[in-house]
């Protein structure tokens, strides 16, 4: 909700306090308003564990008569980390989009929007090894694609704390992550703010050669 709908909502909330209770929720409490926040409890949960998820989706699975394997039910709650809503939201699309077919890893995929590992690793692969003029392709091609930019920073931020870099790099390149995440969250292009991020890495990376 934008700022002017959250302060539309406080005047209702005021209002009508007396016969309603409002239950909000939300990812990022910081986007909030305070007036808001001011006039609820806050209740943090944390994510849940990959066991009790597993369970559910198959219960889910069960009870709906869907056809799965178990490739796609490990994959739903990979995707989700720890989100049950979002796994349970993805194999509500997936099972649409599967009518009557067996819910497979491929189509979660689809779904979660979740970038081929393929393109990550092509895309490290010319931060390491490639020109500025290459990365500008790549990161086109990868938005074009309908990719959402955060899904390719949550993958890009898993991929480098694997790579051959020294601490100070990583530590260097996540801080630009965290840069981005918070401009992507404010509506920053996504376009530029992953040029702007891969040319850091591309930076750091040339160190390495």
């Amino acid at each position: 909700m934008t700022a002017p709908a959250q302060a539309a909502l406080r005047r209702t909330m005021e209002k009508e306090s007396r016969t309603t209770r409002f239950c909000l929720i939300c990812n990022y409490i910081s986007r909030i308003i305070e007036p808001l926040t001011s006039r609820c409890s806050k209740f943090r949960f944390k994510p849940l564990a990959n066991q009790i998820q597993e369970e559910r989706l198959l219960e889910i699975c069960e009870k709906e008569n869907l056809k799965y394997t178990k490739e796609s039910i490990a994959e739903l709650v990979r995707v989700s980390e720890g989100d049950l809503r979002k796994a349970i939201t993805f194999l509500q699309s997936a099972a649409r989009l599967n009518i009557d077919k067996e819910i497979t890893e491929r189509a979660v995929l689809e779904i979660a929007g979740v970038v081929p590992l393929k393109m990550i690793d092509h895309l490290l692969q010319i931060c390491f090894t490639g020109t500025f003029e290459k990365l500008e392709v790549a990161v086109r091609n990868m938005v074009d694609e309908g990719y959402a930019a955060t899904q390719i920073l949550s993958q890009l931020h898993e991929s480098i704390i694997e790579q051959d870099l020294s601490d100070k790099q990583k530590s260097a390149i996540t801080e630009k992550m965290a840069v981005v995440s918070k401009c992507l969250s404010d509506g920053a292009d996504e376009y530029l703010q992953m040029l702007s991020l891969c040319s850091v890495i591309m930076q750091h990376a040339s160190q390495n050669n």
